[in-house]
């Protein structure tokens, strides 16, 4: 089976879940494993609703660090190869290429670990693209730690230019970080 990127959805939670049950965190900025085993068990058709929130409306997301800031249109799409292979996000601020200050980049992806070094990151990367371009943006940004050669890698094949070095804010534990932008061809 080839690669794709799907919308998160009842036929993929059972592959989904077990990702999770083996350890897997579609967060890089923090484990949210086990929250999210509980979330499905409450409500999973409202755990899946909640992938897709184009209108936040006041809602909110916890920072690493406990915070809480408003939450930004975004959605999640989930890689598949026929069954669970990772994750990955588009996060944007409508009207705007621009991010708050609080928002690390656009996109965030999270492969399995059993399925790392396959090139599904920069597939997926690639697959989306074209969705960012679509909710109206002319370029994102995404970073990766400085030392995370393989993130980097996967930036860069997509078009990413490094444009800084930069220090995270400290609601993620501060340290220096890469800032990448990829130009969206229109």
């Amino acid at each position: 089976m080839t690669l794709a990127l799907v919308r998160p959805a009842a036929e993929h939670l059972p592959s989904y879940a077990a990702a999770l049950r083996r350890g897997w965190s579609p967060d890089n900025t923090r484990p949210v494993a086990d929250e999210e085993l509980a979330r499905i068990a409450a409500d999973p058709v409202s755990f899946l609703a909640a992938f897709d929130h184009r209108d936040p409306a006041g809602a909110t997301i916890t920072l690493p660090d406990g915070s809480t800031v408003p939450r930004l249109p975004g959605f999640r799409r989930w890689i598949w190869d026929g069954e669970m292979a990772g994750s990955i996000g588009l996060r944007w601020q409508a009207g705007s290429d621009d991010l708050p200050p609080h928002v690390l980049g656009h996109i965030g992806y999270a492969v399995v670990p059993w399925k790392r070094r396959l090139g599904y990151a920069t597939r997926a990367l690639a697959l989306l693209l074209p969705e960012a371009r679509a909710v109206g943006l002319g370029r994102i940004e995404i970073t990766t730690e400085t030392e995370n050669r393989a993130s980097r890698r996967v930036i860069e094949a997509n078009g990413g230019i490094l444009v800084e070095r930069f220090e995270k804010p400290s609601a993620y534990g501060g340290g220096t970080s890469l800032r990448y932008q990829i130009a969206l061809k229109p």
